[in-house]
């Protein structure tokens, strides 16, 4: 076959220049593998290079591996198509006498170490937190000594001088083990470049033209390591999309992708617009966000055919935002769509929650983010044990108290150490809810029941982060308000910058549906979407149905008898769907969104015998 066939004109072109330097700016959905991979092919067909001459890199073994299938679906064996880390490591094998043996598969286990030497709260810190200060530091290329004064305006998750401390014994640890980490890898391999000429020369010999995917994610420590193997040449092809630049919080930057005209001056840059996976209305949204993105302008053209308006909702509370999503997942199940081919996004891994004890109790399965893998669920549970203590509330407010939990969380604290307040703070409203239903090990059950995913199938729930460069037929972006998205901690207009590319990313991973609601202050973001966000608003009684008050009665009676807060039982935008639709059996009752299995069985008869009253 000849490897350009199908290539849109923007494809083409990129494919053809086989020579770098060669600057692919990529939309969302605009075909970036395809045309890397047929880039690669053509050089190698048209004998610009050979195969085993060129270095593809990734940032993942995943991508990676797709590459190598799609090059040899192409004819092309040899490539050599891994990872920054997996080529280092490549190098530092076929270079080294004593290569590196024992690579950490995580720092986490070393850094909880450390962590649990900390005074006071700071040791419940954590590991992940830790662990990602550490890799911002390293992929900056700095070291304990020149720590404190690399940070700049960061700042760390625990106090620059403790940070520090952490580091060097981490540091130390590391090497008493006679252990690398991935960062090792890239600094050993440039090292090793600077150190030896012979090996310089022969690594340069043996690759003559490099290709580098998701461009805009590389940070300093990758880049020094490129610039040795690249040299005085200007063989690179850099691909990317610095509206998906969304990694700063590990020292990536799309700085590099961006500069690329500007260090070379005789680059051929391609934009990719066509987008082959949205529909004109999803891109219109997402395109609203274009002019304070910044860098280099994409506009993204629909090659697909038209689809729904997006919809763009306020609520006047959390959970009629919730009930409202799963409502629409029920519906768009009913008409077709797999679970599977729906994603619920939020911002941060707390903000899940909700959805899986909601999805929970409307029988629908979901995979992805769980409360009970978190830190704080697993620490509180481990503590909690099997007791027979009937006074759950206290025994799990106590064991949060022990883990350093705080009723009012600082601003300041990094994003996992928010999340796991965050998490204990929900904990103990679940114990509150729960107190009087039994013991703790009755709790414990209880919440495995609620909050365990139904793995491998269902609707996929994930945070904006882990959502980049997936797909699905219909996303839903809840709590796009003020302190969520953007999140509280963003303060600089480098934050708040990258808190904008997450919704992007967000709305773009859509291809026929895509729901933005809030139940919050609105986001300023959705000014910018060109959305006339109004503050979520109550509907008034009067405008209710008749049987609502009658439903709201038996509701606020029902909450005091279980001792639970009444929106524990219904929310007001589920009584009023109940009071709209008069349902007489329970499978029509069912079928009213933010009705799920366990409130079915747990208040159906009641609501049915409410709703007899009103003839």
């Amino acid at each position: 076959m000849d490897v350009l066939d199908g290539l849109n004109p923007e494809q083409r072109r990129a494919a053809e220049a086989v020579h770098g330097p060669v600057c692919i700016l990529v939309g969302a959905g605009s075909g970036k593998t395809t045309t890397i991979t047929r880039r690669i092919a053509w050089q190698v067909a048209s004998g610009a290079v050979g195969p085993n001459e060129i270095l593809a890199v990734t940032f993942t073994d995943k991508a990676a591996r797709e590459m190598r299938t799609r090059l040899a679906r192409l004819g092309v064996e040899g490539v050599r198509a891994s990872t920054f880390h997996s080529a280092a490591l490549g190098q530092l094998r076929r270079y080294s006498s004593e290569p590196p043996a024992k690579i950490l598969s995580t720092k986490a286990l070393l850094l909880r170490q450390i962590g649990n030497s900390l005074p006071g709260a700071f040791r419940f810190r954590p590991a992940g937190d830790l662990a990602t200060e550490v890799e911002w530091a390293k992929n900056r290329r700095l070291t304990p000594k020149t720590y404190l004064g690399g940070l700049g305006d960061h700042e760390p998750p625990i106090p620059p001088d403790l940070m520090q401390r952490v580091f060097r014994q981490y540091e130390e640890r590391k090497t008493g083990a006679g252990a690398v980490d991935f960062e090792d890898l890239l600094e050993f391999a440039i090292r090793q470049l600077d150190d030896d000429d012979a090996v310089l020369a022969d690594v340069r010999e043996r690759y003559r033209a490099f290709t580098v995917d998701e461009y805009q994610d590389v940070n300093l420590l990758q880049q020094s390591l490129l610039e040795r193997w690249l040299g005085e040449r200007d063989a690179l092809c850099a691909v990317g999309d610095d509206y998906q630049s969304i990694y700063a919080f590990t020292g990536a930057t799309p700085h590099y992708l961006l500069a690329m005209p500007q260090r070379y001056p005789n680059a051929v840059v391609v934009r990719l617009e066509r987008n082959y996976r949205s529909t004109p209305q999803v891109l219109d949204l997402a395109n609203r966000l274009v002019p304070k993105l910044g860098g280099a302008e994409k506009t993204l053209r629909a090659d697909v055919g038209d689809g729904p308006p997006p919809e763009l909702c306020a609520f006047d509370a959390l959970g009629e935002e919730t009930e409202y999503v799963v409502g629409r997942i029920r519906t768009l199940h009913g008409e077709g769509v797999a679970l599977e081919e729906m994603a619920i996004l939020c911002r941060t891994n707390a903000r899940t929650t909700d959805f899986e004890e909601a999805l929970h109790d409307a029988g629908i399965p979901f995979q992805g983010a769980s409360l009970l893998d978190r830190e704080a669920a697993r620490q509180l549970l481990k503590r909690l044990g099997a007791s027979d203590s009937i006074a759950v509330a206290v025994d799990v407010r106590r064991a949060a108290v022990d883990q350093g939990y705080v009723v009012d969380p600082p601003d300041k604290l990094g994003e996992r150490e928010l999340v796991r307040q965050q998490d204990l703070a929900r904990l103990i409203q679940l114990a509150e809810q729960f107190d009087g239903r039994g013991t703790v090990a009755d709790f414990v059950a209880d919440l495995r029941e609620r909050f365990g995913p139904t793995a491998g199938t269902g609707v996929h729930l994930l945070t904006l982060h882990r959502a980049k460069g997936l797909e699905w037929d219909a996303v839903f972006l809840p709590r796009v308000e003020e302190k969520e998205l953007p999140i509280r901690q963003a303060r600089t207009g480098a934050a708040l910058g990258e808190e904008r590319r997450l919704l992007y990313v967000g709305l773009t991973r859509a291809r026929r549906w895509v729901h933005v609601t809030w139940s919050g202050k609105p986001s300023r973001f959705l000014d910018e979407l060109g959305v006339s966000a109004r503050a979520p608003q109550v509907r008034a009684p009067e405008d209710m149905p008749p049987a609502f008050g009658v439903l709201r009665t038996w509701r606020l009676e029902r909450a005091k008898a279980d001792e639970v807060p009444a929106y524990v039982v219904f929310h007001n935008s589920t009584l009023a769907e109940i009071a709209e639709r008069q349902p007489r059996t329970l499978a029509e009752l069912a079928r009213v969104p933010g009705v799920g299995p366990a409130k079915l069985e747990r208040y159906g008869a009641d609501v049915l015998a409410a709703l007899a009253t009103t003839g």
